[in-house]
């Protein structure tokens, strides 16, 4: 059985990690395109959010989340929350014997690829955009591109509780994109994995709000698409044709998870196929 340098077959598993629900996204991104692949999906619901929390107690917080995902043997953590991303990325790469992926680097940098203008924007919580993550990403990228970051606190709560068309979060999605838009971005980075869910609504007020097209940037699908070929240059895919899978682990309330994560899988999850876990 072929190994990478770490001692870990291809059939490993991928660990991921979001303080909740969110990055059930980007879980269901790699399901689409790496279907071969086995998943443990962490959310550390008895402490979420993280986004209002120190750096500091973000630290031990991820620390915590990415040695538990360890001691199941992964071959490769990625890091589904932008908080975290934006400030353990560095330490967890350092800490652990894995490759460790965030989800700020691949949307920035799927924002820039696309951007023709050299302005774009991105909708993210609160605590991604103070820490300034995805400006100085964008900028690591191309310096001649100009990045718009705007904080959208009420999608996450709309996304959570199922509010996901109508004229509730339409009011909402087009009060934080109509400064973006006036701006001149063509190009959104979608920089909170809770956001994929209003992607209809968001492309449908840029469409009214901008005389030019804006793409729109998915950053669970630019992980998915970086994931895979990091997999493939160490070469540790998953056998092509093997059925993949996908373990839920969280902290605290697994029957709500349960009905919420419906949302973001686009499949019933029952309370059974959710495990809890104390870190």
């Amino acid at each position: 059985m072929q190994t990478d340098a770490s001692g870990l077959a291809p059939e490993a598993p991928i660990g991921i990690f979001d303080s909740g629900l969110g990055g059930l996204t980007v879980a269901e991104a790699v399901r689409r395109r790496m279907p071969s692949e086995a998943l443990i999906y962490l959310g550390d619901t008895a402490r979420i959010p993280y986004g209002t929390r120190s750096p500091q107690t973000v630290l031990s917080y991820a620390r915590s989340c990415a040695r538990l995902l360890a001691g199941h043997g992964i071959k490769l953590l990625v890091v589904a929350c932008n908080t975290v991303s934006a400030v353990a990325l560095d330490m967890l790469a350092v800490e652990l014997d894995v490759p460790v992926l965030g989800v700020i680097g691949p949307g920035a940098r799927a924002g820039v690829a696309r951007s023709r203008s050299k302005r774009v924007g991105v909708i993210a919580t609160a605590g991604t955009v103070y820490s300034g993550a995805y400006e100085r990403q964008i900028q690591g990228f191309d310096s001649r591109v100009e990045s718009l970051v705007r904080s959208a606190p009420l999608l996450v709560p709309l996304v959570e509780e199922g509010w996901l068309e109508g004229e509730v979060p339409r009011l909402a999605v087009r009060r934080y994109l109509e400064p973006l838009v006036s701006r001149g971005i063509d190009t959104l980075v979608l920089g909170c994995t809770h956001y994929p869910l209003l992607r209809a609504v968001i492309e449908a007020e840029l469409a009214l709000l901008s005389a030019e097209p804006v793409a729109v940037v998915d950053s669970a699908e630019a992980t998915a698409v970086e994931l895979e070929a990091e997999l493939g240059a160490r070469q540790m895919a998953a056998p092509a044709g093997r059925a993949g899978s996908l373990r839920l682990l969280v902290t605290d309330r697994p029957r709500h998870f349960a009905d919420v994560a419906a949302r973001f899988l686009g499949e019933q999850v029952a309370e059974l196929d959710v495990e809890q876990v104390d870190l």
